[in-house]
């Protein structure tokens, strides 16, 4: 075998003679093969600091470290890859049972509701024409929780099946490294591979019928006073949903040992942070007309008044100028960066659930509940939720990070300097569903990138600028 240059490789392509030489790809990184710092051949692997070394490497920077040869660390890695393809291979099943419950829980959605539903209208046949319009409230209240339930457990469902699909190219990438032949070529993928490995997975927990008992049993306790109670019986119903959303819901959690979660502080510095990097790009299914996507959707512009010919979906923004990212973020911790120009630009988070297709301000991610938003209007940030703003004394900067931790509720804005991570402003969330990354931006020319943090690893962070004028 041997690697050719384009002007050697040209006979094999006109030749005729050499059609039969079989072309492959070259070899990656053929100079790894050899120590960069002193060109001698890697003949060790150093276990202190995980990678191949030479011999002038082993009397010089890793003097004292822990030494073996190349065919034992091959050998210990190839071991610990089958323990981790095992791990896998548990995990995986884990999370197809919790997407085949969360299936099954569709169904006891209706069924559930469907017998408080029976009780509900046989106490209120018994109170005739006075309890009609109580009736028709409590049937709203329950048929709006079912909507709820299912369309959580659609959501969830969904992160789920994307989490499955993330685990089958995971395995794929393992079996790829498992027949790597060179020791330092596997060496070195393994690593790299071990630095992104995911260790948290679902687990469902569905307790709708306990918390509908509780409903159903105010419709029969309250039915020989709903006379006297006909004004506040929708409000006592609603007792059992303000507080914690203790109504009709499906519950998923992740398994994460305690010791596991105890031992995760949060992230202080940029590379501290950029260890949740996360890949996200904006969904052209849901961008409004006047958005245009550019760069493999990972920049957006407003362009009004120029609308561009999307096919009208369901899952787009009609009124007001928003895109969704197309990941959902769940379970997990996740971090990415975006670069912001204009002066009309939120950025946040909201459930999959928000409307598409509305012109009130709860169809905004800065309009509702359950969306948290900041807002940089060209000279200073605002906190937007529940349409409520909260102004900001953070400073300017070009690159904005952003940090879920879906687990722990929060949500966290930074600005990106060189030697810091300056906080702008952090939520405390409760995260019961996936969230989307969502994005407005208000007025025209008004622009947000998100940026590659696989080309940003190991560079420097942005230069901070002032405000715009």
């Amino acid at each position: 075998m041997v690697n050719y240059c384009p002007e050697h490789l040209r006979p094999h392509q006109e030749n005729s003679k050499l059609h039969g030489h079989q072309l492959t790809e070259p070899t990656k990184d053929r100079d790894l093969r050899v120590c960069p710092a002193h060109r001698s051949p890697l003949v060790a692997f150093c276990c202190s600091d995980g990678q191949c070394i030479c011999r002038e490497c082993g009397q010089g920077e890793h003097r004292g470290h822990t030494l073996v040869s190349l065919d034992t660390a091959r050998r210990d890695k190839e071991t610990e890859l089958q323990n981790t393809q095992l791990d896998l291979e548990q995990k995986l099943k884990l999370n197809e049972n919790a997407i085949a419950r969360l299936q099954d829980n569709h169904k006891s959605v209706l069924v559930s509701v469907s017998e408080v539903k029976a009780v509900a209208e046989e106490q209120f046949g018994e109170l005739l024409a006075a309890v009609r319009k109580a009736q028709a409230d409590v049937m709203l209240f329950l048929e709006e929780k079912e909507q709820a339930a299912l369309g959580q457990a659609s959501g969830i469902k969904t992160h789920l099946e994307c989490r499955s699909a993330e685990m089958e190219r995971t395995r794929q990438e393992l079996d790829r490294i498992a027949a790597i032949s060179s020791p330092v070529l596997f060496l070195e993928e393994y690593c790299q591979f071990k630095h992104t490995e995911d260790g948290a997975f679902p687990s469902v927990y569905i307790g709708l019928k306990d918390r509908l008992s509780g409903i159903r049993k105010v419709i029969t306790d309250s039915t020989a006073h709903l006379i006297q109670l006909l004004q506040d019986y929708k409000a006592r119903l609603q007792e059992f949903s303000k507080e914690g959303e203790f109504d009709i819901r499906t519950q998923v959690s992740a398994i994460i040992e305690h010791k596991h979660r105890a031992s995760r502080p949060e992230p202080s510095t940029r590379p501290q942070f950029l260890q949740y990097a996360c890949d996200i790009a904006f969904d052209p299914d849901t961008a409004h007309r006047y958005l245009r996507l550019q760069e493999d959707n990972r920049k957006v512009t407003n362009t009004a008044p120029w609308e561009h010919p999307y096919p009208d979906l369901p899952s787009r923004f009609t009124h007001w100028r928003q895109v969704l990212a197309q990941q959902s973020l769940y379970l997990h911790r996740y971090y990415f960066e975006l670069e912001l120009s204009g002066a009309g630009v939120y950025v946040g988070l909201t459930c999959k659930g928000i409307d598409r297709k509305g012109e009130e301000r709860n169809s905004c991610i800065s309009g509702n509940n359950f969306s948290w938003s900041l807002h940089w209007d060209g000279k200073a940030f605002r906190a937007w939720h529940s349409d409520t703003e909260t102004p900001l004394k953070a400073s300017p900067c070009r690159r904005l990070g952003v940090y879920v931790d879906s687990p722990g509720g929060v949500l966290s804005f930074y600005g990106v300097e060189p030697d810091a991570m300056t906080l702008v402003h952090r939520f405390d969330c409760r995260f019961s569903e996936p969230v989307y990354p969502a994005f407005w931006l208000s007025k025209k020319e008004d622009a947000i990138r998100i940026v590659d943090l696989g080309e940003e690893l190991g560079k420097p962070a942005p230069t901070s600028v002032e405000a715009a004028p």
